[in-house]
């Protein structure tokens, strides 16, 4: 990693913790917090089971979409977009209550949510560009992340079947990669079903190459920004009308229903 500019980078990724006020220091101190057990058995079961039930109808269907910073050869790797519109288990995922606090000590509130979709890795496959999730804000950044990800874990995530790998340290250089620097030194955020990973926007990261013969390894992941932010799913025309039917008040504002200075309908929140 001989690029003159970049502080040096931390050794290790944080420990897993359950303590959330640790995670908020670890998301600061190394961009990231792992959660073991935030989804527990009974709703992993239901959370995975929604997932891969979608991403089966999507491909016999021909429905799927990819994704700009993936492989244009790489057919293994496959995208599920707007999960919140496909079963009713996700907006449990938005929602979280450890998500949400996480998320706050980075964006503060309100906050979007500007997209949750899945990403799953098959044999063979599955690696992606390496990229920092703010590289639509201009440079220089400021000094706060301006977006952050709350990722659920649905497989084990593991350096053979393609977790998400990180560059450590990176989210303190704000300014995303550069061409030279696509072949830096990476680790893989390991951690079993059921955990959940929060990384702030800085954080250069890209999907891992998945060496098994026979996984495939399921992540959801939520991103949300601050609110002067275009979201990255155009709610308004995809969403599922039954979603905003039933949503709560905390949804209606993530979703952009809510609003407080910016999206008014005649000088208030539309509602």
């Amino acid at each position: 990693m001989a690029v003159a500019d970049m502080e040096a980078a931390p050794a290790a990724l944080p420990s897993p913790t359950r303590d959330l006020a640790q995670a908020e220091r670890d998301i600061e101190e190394y961009g990231l917090a792992i959660v073991p057990d935030a989804l527990d058995p009974e709703m992993l079961k239901r959370v995975r089971d929604a997932l891969y039930r979608a991403a089966e109808a999507d491909r016999a269907r021909g429905r799927e979409q990819k994704f700009s910073l993936d492989y244009e050869q790489d057919s293994t790797n496959q995208r599920v977009w707007n999960v919140l519109s496909r079963d009713p288990v996700f907006a449990d995922l938005v929602e979280h209550p450890a998500a949400l606090r996480l998320l706050k000590s980075v964006l503060d509130w309100p906050m979007l949510l500007g997209n949750i979709s899945a990403n799953i890795t098959g044999p063979g496959g599955g690696e992606m560009v390496l990229h920092a999730d703010q590289i639509f804000v201009p440079t220089p950044w400021p000094d706060e992340p301006q977006g952050a990800n709350a990722a659920w874990c649905l497989d084990d995530f593991t350096d053979e079947n393609g977790a998400t790998r990180i560059v450590p340290g990176s989210h303190k250089w704000h300014r995303p990669p550069r061409e030279d620097e696509a072949n830096i030194d990476t680790v893989p955020m390991e951690a079993p079903a059921g955990s959940m990973i929060v990384f702030e926007s800085r954080l250069w990261h890209k999907t891992g190459f998945n060496r098994t013969k026979d996984q495939h390894r399921a992540g959801i992941f939520g991103w949300y920004t601050k609110p002067i932010y275009r979201q990255q799913e155009n709610w308004y025309l995809s969403l599922d009308p039954s979603v905003r039917q039933f949503a709560s008040d905390d949804m209606l504002v993530l979703l952009g229903y809510r609003t407080e200075g910016l999206g008014l309908v005649n000088g208030a929140s539309p509602d």
